[in-house]
Order: structure tokens, then C-alpha cells, then sequence
């Protein structure tokens, strides 16, 4: 059967006579697999890139799966080889190469996803049932439309798989309310690489279940999630204050995240900008509405290379007045201190409040950096760390700015499930630093190169210092980067391993285990 995915390559063949032979293949291909979806090993340059150009590899064939049969299929089909592995990619937003599989099979998630959600009523409240291959912005748009409910946790951007973001964590500026995305799912149905499918939850095949949230890809593949929601509110009013001093930043925001609901904000984030005029990396940066006044003057007064950025947002309802949502926001916003006159904000809907990346997305692909490489770098930091952090890093490597949002804020440990594959660094308190990078392709800039070489630098500086940081999204080439990520939780992820996918079948490109036959 393997032999088929040898017509992968053709020499000297005319092309009538390639179209054919490829129909062929993939019809013959389509039967040893049992496949009800389809196969094609010619259209596949785009399964070997992602988002962040910084890798490439070549996939024997992609595989568009109509449902979980199939995807059982293609694991087991693999697993009669002596090298084939599998990756399921969803919208190919990884950074460093983790939904690749060269020369294998790549499982295109989007086409398997149903594109009915369902509402599942229990004890506790409301969850919708979504595939594993849905976008979260289509959840969030059906959602609120077909039910008026919303899943509680979110990611900032949401042109990525349910799947896709329950494999790694799922962050943004209501975790530290919620937790991540993994710690707001009740069950899952899952394609282990043994080829099993398992409906799993907390209390129903636990072990999975838990190895699986968080488990970059390593133990099987998610078909299906069961995810908690709750009533969506109608309105948004978006926020952002300044502050010149790290600490005075750290302080209110650690405040925010750890008052109790409904004596808070809905969404706490951060991030640090340029204290300059640069349109892309200063002042201009922190605006929500270009027709935003704006006295630099404030701003100048201060020496500090990089200032700080304090976002927040409110959620109400249309029967609220005005001036309700005024006086809810000056009573929040009266305990911090941040800059005068540094207040912006606007009101919109919330789900245009949720999908407001896509706006910077539809610019980025206008201005054609959204497909240059990305060189992002993504860690957790404890607080005990963080205040070095800034010493080091945004103060003095990045003082610049890095053509890119450089986001910082705090998170409660204590809203993660730590049962599940994801590991933290210790205290109650930590941070999300995300520097999101964007190269341009008309302007002079450090290569892309120089960029990798400095998120090393980075990575170096945190751990010459003692810093208590994890890479999220983590991306390591050795055994020994991944045995100092998972510390001592590496046995039991091994152990995992060796039980739902101990041929090593599954996503390769994670580069955590290589691919063997057991039947060596």
C-alpha cells in the first residue's frame, strides 16, 4: 500500500498522463485507507508551511478526513509502515514547524470539522459540542446567534482550531478569570495513535483525557469538544491606560485579576510599547480609534525607553444606561495609577470586541506582512521573575520595540487544571509574555536570522539569571530541552506516550519523539 505514495514523484511523465495516474493513486489509496474523505499528494505545498515561516517540509500526502472514521483510518494505515507519521494540522498558525510531517500524512482538520454545534444542557449550566476542526470564530458567531451563549475562555485571535488551541493551552485576557480554553472543556472525543477513538472526560477515561489538554498532539488527536459557555453579553466598552513605571503596571494589573467577579473588569491584559513616536512600535500603538486625541507631551516627560499599556474591558448589556457603564468603569479604574490623561476607549459589540484581530489581520494581509515569517516567542514567567524580566529583556534587548505587539500580564495558577499536559512555573502568580513579532518585506529590518538568534538570547538570559519561566508553545530539537521543560513531570508524559501512540506516530513536527516500528 505505501508503494502508492510513491507517485508522489513523476519525472518524465506527460501531465494528462500524471492527472491520471494520480486519480488513480488516490482512488486505490482511498481504499486501503477505507476512506470516506479524500486524498491528494500533488496540492500540498501549503500543509508544508505554517504562520511561521521560519520551516518547510514536504508531506507524502494530504488527507481531508470526513469525520473520525477516517482520521482512525489514516493512524492505522501509517501504523502498517515502517516510517509513515501523521499530523493534524489545523489552520497552520504554528510558529516553528509543529503541524508538519515530512514525507508523511498530513490531516487536513478543517474538512473533518461538522459545522452543527450543539447545545448540551447539564447540571451546572450549558456547553456546545463543536469538532475539533472548527474555527473558534465560527463557534463564536454561532453561538451567539443560534443560542446567545459564548464559550468563557478564549484566545485573542480566533482563526484557530478548537483542536488546535486545546492541544497546547488557549490564553487571552479572561484566563485569569476562567483559565485556559483546557481548563473549560468537559469532554472530548479523541483518535488516539493506536488508531482507538475514545470519548473521554474527567471522570471517563481521565487519563487521556488529561494527557491530551495541553499535550502538543503527542497522544491523540481531538475530534470533538465539549466546551462550557454561558449567556454572551451584548457590549464591550475597551479600554487602555499607560503607565511609565513597571512596578505601578504589575501592581494594578495583579489587583484586577484577583478581585472577584463583578468587582473587576471582564478581560485584563497588557503589553509594553516604545516611548517614541514610531507608528508601529510607540505612542500611536496604544490608540483604539485613530480620531483619539493624543498629547505626546505626556509622554515625553518620562526618560524610560519602553512604557506600559494596561487593557481592560467591561461587559454589559444593552439595558444598561450609559451612565451606568460610566460609573462602573470610574470605580474600577479610580483604585489604579496610571498616567493622567491616558484614558482611551471605545464601545462596541462583543463579538466584534472578540474578533478584533481579524481587523489586524485584514490589514497585515494588505500591507503583506501577515505571510512573511514570524519569529514569535511565547513564555509563561513566574512573578518572582517578572520585574528581571523587564530589567533584562524589554528595557534593554527589545527597548526598540520588535515591529509587534510585546504582550505582558498576569495570570492565577490557580484557574488551571494542573492535571492536565501543560506545565507552569511555580507561585500563584504568573505572567504571559508574547512577543509577536511581524518582518516586512519592503523595509529594512534585522533578518530573520538575527530575530531567531535573539529569541535564543532571550531564552539564554532568562535561564543564566535563575528566571522561573516555561516556554508556551514550546519548541525544543533535544531530548534534553524537552526533559528541562517537562521537569518532573517528563516520566509520566513518556509513560503517556508509550501507551496511546507508542509507535510515535503522531505529530512529528513537535520534534519530542521519533517515529519507530514495533515490530523492530
Amino acid at each position: 500500500m505505501i508503494a502508492y505514495l510513491e507517485h508522489f514523484v513523476h519525472e518524465n511523465d506527460s501531465e494528462a498522463m500524471l492527472q491520471q495516474e494520480d486519480e488513480e493513486a488516490a482512488t486505490r489509496l482511498c481504499q486501503a485507507m477505507d476512506l470516506e474523505g479524500t486524498i491528494d499528494y500533488r496540492s500540498t505545498a501549503y500543509a508544508g508551511k505554517d504562520f511561521g515561516g521560519l520551516h518547510a517540509s514536504t508531506p507524502f500526502a494530504v488527507i481531508r478526513p470526513s469525520g473520525s472514521h477516517d482520521i482512525a483510518s489514516v493512524i492505522r494505515f501509517a501504523s502498517q509502515s515502517p516510517n509513515l507519521t501523521v499530523a493534524a494540522r489545523g489552520n497552520g498558525h504554528s510558529i516553528n514547524g509543529q503541524a508538519m510531517a515530512n514525507k508523511g500524512l498530513i490531516l487536513d482538520m478543517k474538512e473533518s470539522s461538522d459545522a452543527v454545534i450543539d447545545l448540551v444542557h447539564y447540571a451546572d449550566g450549558y456547553a456546545v459540542d463543536v469538532g475539533g476542526g472548527a474555527l473558534w470564530e465560527d463557534v463564536l458567531r454561532w453561538c451567539v446567534s443560534e443560542f446567545g451563549f459564548s464559550p468563557r475562555s478564549w484566545t485573542d485571535y480566533l482563526g484557530l482550531t478548537v483542536g488546535g488551541t486545546l492541544s497546547n493551552a488557549g490564553v487571552s485576557g479572561q484566563t485569569f478569570r476562567y483559565g485556559p480554553q483546557t481548563s473549560n472543556v468537559t469532554e472530548l472525543e479523541v483518535v488516539t495513535g493506536n488508531g482507538d477513538t475514545v470519548i473521554c472526560s474527567d471522570t471517563q477515561n481521565s487519563e487521556l483525557f488529561f494527557s491530551v489538554l495541553g499535550g502538543l498532539g503527542q497522544f491523540g488527536i481531538i475530534t470533538r469538544a465539549r466546551v462550557l459557555v454561558q449567556p454572551a453579553p451584548d457590549m464591550v466598552r475597551w479600554i487602555r491606560v499607560v503607565y511609565s513605571e513597571f512596578d505601578e503596571f504589575t501592581r494594578d494589573a495583579e489587583s484586577l485579576i484577583t478581585q472577584s467577579e463583578g468587582e473587576s473588569f471582564d478581560y485584563v491584559e497588557g503589553f509594553v510599547f516604545v516611548n517614541s513616536d514610531d507608528p508601529v512600535n510607540g505612542w500611536p500603538s496604544v490608540l483604539l480609534d485613530p480620531d483619539h486625541a493624543f498629547d505626546p507631551s505626556s509622554m515625553t516627560r518620562f526618560e524610560n525607553p519602553v512604557l506600559y499599556c494596561l487593557e481592560v474591558a467591561l461587559h454589559y448589556s444593552k439595558k444598561n444606561c450609559s451612565a451606568t457603564v460610566d460609573t462602573m468603569v470610574e470605580k474600577l479604574l479610580g483604585r489604579l495609577r496610571f498616567i493622567e490623561d491616558t484614558q482611551f476607549q471605545v464601545d462596541l459589540t462583543y463579538v466584534d470586541f472578540l474578533l478584533r484581530v481579524k481587523q489586524a489581520e485584514k490589514q497585515a494581509k494588505a500591507n503583506g506582512i501577515w505571510d512573511t515569517p514570524h519569529p514569535w516567542l511565547n513564555l509563561f514567567v513566574s512573578k518572582t521573575s517578572i520585574a528581571d524580566f523587564d530589567h533584562y529583556v524589554f528595557k534593554k534587548i527589545l527597548k526598540d520595540g520588535i515591529e509587534g505587539p510585546m504582550l505582558v500580564y498576569p495570570i492565577l495558577r490557580s484557574k488551571w487544571d494542573e492535571r492536565t499536559s501543560v506545565v507552569l512555573p511555580e507561585g500563584d502568580i504568573f505572567y504571559i509574555v508574547a512577543l509577536l513579532r511581524f518582518t516586512h518585506p519592503y523595509q529594512k529590518s534585522p533578518s530573520v536570522r538575527d530575530l531567531v538568534l535573539q529569541n535564543h538570547e532571550i531564552i539564554q538570559i532568562c535561564a543564566r539569571n535563575g528566571f522561573d519561566f516555561k516556554l508556551y508553545l514550546p519548541h525544543y530539537n533535544t531530548e534534553d530541552g524537552w526533559k528541562q521543560h517537562f521537569g518532573d513531570r517528563w516520566s509520566w508524559f513518556v509513560e503517556m506516550k508509550s501507551r496511546y501512540d507508542p509507535m510515535a506516530i503522531l505529530a512529528p513536527g513537535q520534534k519530542i519523539f521519533t517515529r519507530h516500528d514495533e515490530s523492530c
